[in-house]
């Protein structure tokens, strides 16, 4: 079964609430189960990476984190 959403990948958002409210940026996911959408640049997180293969030297990676899919309106 598939959950309807007011957005969609590729759309182009404006956050409407919370912490990240003005901030517009392009939906790069949704997840209508969960009830999130990833918005490029909206809401940037920052996470520690142990060292590997792909980052010898470990650190910290920034990211873009999920925001509320009532948070978000598209423009």
């Amino acid at each position: 079964m598939r959950i309807k959403t007011h957005v969609a990948k590729g759309d182009t958002v404006e956050v409407i609430a919370g912490n990240h409210k003005g901030k517009q940026g392009t939906v790069l996911s949704v997840n209508a189960a969960k009830g999130q959408v990833v918005v490029e640049g909206a809401r940037v997180i920052k996470k520690a990476i142990r060292k590997s293969e792909e980052n010898p030297d470990g650190g910290i990676l920034e990211q873009d984190g999920p925001i509320a899919i009532s948070n978000v309106k598209k423009i």
